[in-house]
């Protein structure tokens, strides 16, 4: 069976990277995917297959075999990112201020390469195979809860996705067998102070002079009061305030991000930005609103199902190919699913340093080695296989 399987997944490279490429040129935000969900619908109902919108933008697809069995997900997701492209290729974006910078685009293409071959041994296979095109990964709260009440998981044995991986050099593939990726967290301080003019300071309360006092102080929270066994990362990315050199504002901005594996070094990280906060306001007489919104929770593979995966990507890439990463604290609401059937997620490598494709995921230049996208197929298509007979 793995022979025929390399063999339509061969046959079917040059129609995963069509469509990879079309997808690219033609991005669209998360639960704006239209045009993306008519072609999907149109590629499905193409191969005899009755695909169903779900979740606004998605599509849910069937494949069930010709024997019983179980009844495995695949998850892809297909929404782009609010950024320009400005990669120097013929399916560089022709949408402007849209890109697929994270490789959902080679993720769509993928999941219907493996619509094709699982079409093709319909007969042959031993349970149901069921096709997840997730819209909004990028944009919270996700569209992961929206295909689950849409019924996405609903009689599912196990559910299995891939991220292409920029990191990863083309031809490997990266897992773990158990916490993968961390729970993401965005926080808001607004600092109210008293502006007036630069000139006399003394008549003002700097919000400026303040927000830079938390900024160093909030650095040291997880160096300083969380566990050094907790993996755990507080990052500030906007700092915003007044916008003339000679007056001192009322307010400022700041916003970041805490990404953490444990609800309890989440809390703790919380609670030591509002009582930091707290502190340095009162010490100028300012005061301070904290505003949270808590995220996807972190990605945790099932360790059973994770091994299946993992043989399954010796038998296509070779067993040196296939490694226990790292968690890394980048999130995905791909553990939604987790939360309601065991699952496993993957990294597949994309990276080709020969070939130039060294940006990171989330910058106009990223892109990826093509030749990924058939271990993406084949390594699917193997794992859900296995899955379905395990």
């Amino acid at each position: 069976m793995n022979k025929h399987i390399h063999e339509l997944v061969t046959d079917g490279s040059d129609y995963v990277v069509k469509l990879r490429r079309h997808f690219r040129a033609f991005p669209e935000l998360g639960g704006q995917e239209v045009e993306t969900q008519k072609k999907i619908i149109a590629e499905l109902m193409a191969m005899g297959l009755n695909p169903r919108s779900a979740a606004g933008t998605g599509v849910i697809a069937e494949i069930k075999g010709g024997r019983q069995g179980k009844t495995v997900a695949i998850r892809a997701d297909i929404d782009a990112l609010p950024l320009q492209d400005e990669i120097d290729q013929p399916y560089r974006s022709r949408n402007a201020g849209r890109c697929h910078a994270c490789g959902h685009d080679g993720h769509t293409a993928v999941l219907l390469g493996i619509a094709k071959v699982f079409s093709a041994i319909q007969e042959e296979l031993p349970g149901t195979v069921r096709l997840l095109f997730q819209p909004s990964e990028e944009k919270f709260p996700g569209g992961a809860i929206a295909m689950i009440a849409d019924g996405a998981v609903e009689g599912v044995d196990a559910v299995i996705g891939a991220h292409l991986w920029q990191p990863f050099e083309v031809g490997t593939m990266g897992l773990t067998y158990g916490p993968m990726m961390a729970s993401p967290a965005n926080f808001t301080i607004t600092i109210k102070g008293s502006g007036g003019h630069g000139s006399m300071p003394h008549q003002t309360i700097d919000p400026l002079y303040v927000g830079a006092q938390i900024v160093l102080a909030l650095k040291s929270i997880t160096g300083n009061l969380v566990n050094a066994n907790e993996l755990a990362v507080l990052s500030l990315g906007v700092f915003s305030a007044g916008d003339t050199f000679n007056i001192i504002p009322d307010s400022a901005t700041l916003k970041g991000t805490v990404r953490t594996f444990a609800q309890s070094t989440r809390e703790t990280i919380f609670a030591a930005i509002d009582r930091m906060c707290s502190g340095i306001c009162a010490a100028a007489g300012a005061t301070h609103i904290l505003d949270c919104y808590y995220g996807y929770p972190p990605v945790i593979n099932n360790p059973e199902v994770a091994k299946i995966v993992a043989k399954s990507g010796e038998a296509v890439l070779g067993k040196t190919a296939v490694f226990e990463m790292s968690p890394t604290m980048v999130a995905e609401d791909f553990s939604y699913y987790q939360q309601q059937v065991p699952g496993c997620f993957m990294f597949i490598g994309v990276g080709n340093t020969d070939k130039e494709i060294v940006y990171p995921h989330h910058h106009p230049k990223f892109d990826m080695d093509e030749s990924g996208f058939s271990h993406g197929v084949e390594i699917l298509v193997v794992s859900a296989l296995n899955l379905l007979q395990a």
